[in-house]
């Protein structure tokens, strides 16, 4: 079985009744419902000891699901360092939404992240660019959410390694909104639908890509490679 973490800052569902309503036991327990249909599940929050990502827990932990928005800075940088480390050794990473601007995925990109965006309850649709990737398995053309915050660029992160979804949004921007990136042994996934005042993770197509990118980004028996002052492996003359 694959084991997921999903961490989730968890600070507007506790102070905005618009979210409340969206999501009344948190964005995590409304991703854990639906995870926990194929994986072993457990969640992490922000206002935790060690913000939930103890040692154990990330040495336990397949795949990192992270959502967070308002309290960026309150990540502690040892825990950044931490969740780092693991990724590189083979740890998939998926990254969701405002995530975007997490100390984490920048640590990762090693740019801005920066982006455009608007809150104006308009259309999107997210076009699949990769038909034949695994993380877009079983959703066809597109997805189209009634309501998604805009997310448009320029999205100042590195050219993806995969480009896997390209959104469109009803006032003419369009943004890349899927986009897979390799780091060290791991594998990282960020997917942009997921503001926190619309049910984008109600949405069944939303629910499969993430399920898609976690059995992608889950890790391989490959081996994390040794650095540093190597003895020859042939006779030196």
């Amino acid at each position: 079985m694959i084991h997921v973490t999903i961490w989730n800052e968890f600070r507007h569902e506790q102070t905005d009744e618009n979210v409340k309503k969206v999501y009344p036991d948190g964005i995590h327990e409304q991703l854990k419902s639906f995870l926990q249909e194929e994986f072993v599940v457990q969640t992490a929050t922000l206002d935790e000891a060690e913000h939930g990502l103890t040692e154990a827990r990330l040495n336990e932990t397949d795949v990192l699901i992270w959502w967070g928005h308002l309290a960026h800075d309150e990540v502690s940088d040892a825990i950044v360092e931490r969740v780092y480390s693991r990724v590189l050794q083979g740890m998939g990473l998926i990254v969701l939404h405002s995530g975007h601007f997490s100390k984490i995925f920048k640590k990762l990109m090693g740019t801005s992240c920066d982006l455009k965006w608007r809150e104006a309850n308009e259309r999107c649709r997210i076009w699949n660019i990769a038909p034949s990737h695994p993380i877009t398995q079983g959703i066809g053309e597109m997805i189209e959410l009634e309501q998604e915050e805009m997310y448009g660029e320029h999205f100042d992160i590195p050219a993806p390694d995969e480009l896997i979804f390209l959104n469109w949004y009803q006032g003419g921007e369009v943004f890349r909104g899927g986009c897979t990136y390799y780091r060290g042994n791991g594998k990282i996934f960020y997917f942009q639908p997921g503001h926190e005042t619309y049910p984008s993770y109600y949405h069944e197509k939303v629910r499969r890509v993430i399920k898609n990118a976690i059995h992608w980004a889950n890790p391989t028996d490959s081996v994390y490679p040794t650095y540093g002052h190597h003895v020859a492996l042939e006779q030196l003359n």
